[in-house]
């Protein structure tokens, strides 16, 4: 039996999880269990921060394409070019040609194989902003964003305390963009 490895399919661009859908369908109607394994849509969790409020989204990473892994077979080929949404393979070069596979790095870069990551924080606010303080003991003060550790989601906000400006960190869930 030939090895199982990972092949990237285009499809149309919004359709990624019905692509997903129709090929474990397709694979259980046809009887490709043992060609076609597991279908993988590329997609990293991201947290925004807007006006104080934490959000989490999930984004593809890559918006048209869906991840395969399979052992390529004539039979194997052929269910997966031809399900709905689907538009070719990538790495072939076309006219009946088998695409080339995903090697090690590029599927565990794609797929997270064994490697956690932090999500990137997004946030609308930068340095230099003018915000407001919305929680904690300096509720309600203003100040502009002296600077930003986005790993440690704080900010250094110079604040007027006593009629000097005074630096104080405060978390990025705690200020609002003035």
């Amino acid at each position: 039996m030939q090895d199982k490895l990972w092949y990237v399919v285009n499809a149309y661009s919004g359709h990624e999880q019905k692509v997903k859908d129709y090929l474990e369908s397709r694979r259980e109607s046809m009887g490709m269990e043992n060609n076609i394994f597991r279908v993988i849509i590329p997609e990293r969790t991201e947290i925004e921060v807007k006006d104080g409020v934490k959000k989490e989204k999930v984004r593809k990473m890559f918006p048209g394409y869906v991840l395969i892994e399979m052992v390529m077979s004539d039979e194997a080929w052929y269910v997966v070019r031809n399900t709905p949404g689907v538009t070719g393979f990538i790495g072939s070069s076309g006219k009946g040609a088998k695409p080339i596979p995903l090697n090690d790095e590029e599927v565990k870069k794609f797929i997270g194989e064994g490697e956690m990551t932090a999500a990137p924080i997004r946030t609308d606010v930068e340095v230099k902003d003018s915000v407001t303080i919305i929680d904690g003991p300096f509720k309600g003060m203003f100040g502009k964003v002296e600077s930003m550790d986005k790993e440690n989601e704080k900010l250094t906000v110079l604040i007027d305390l006593f009629g000097q400006e005074t630096p104080v960190e405060v978390d990025l869930i705690q200020i609002s963009k003035a």
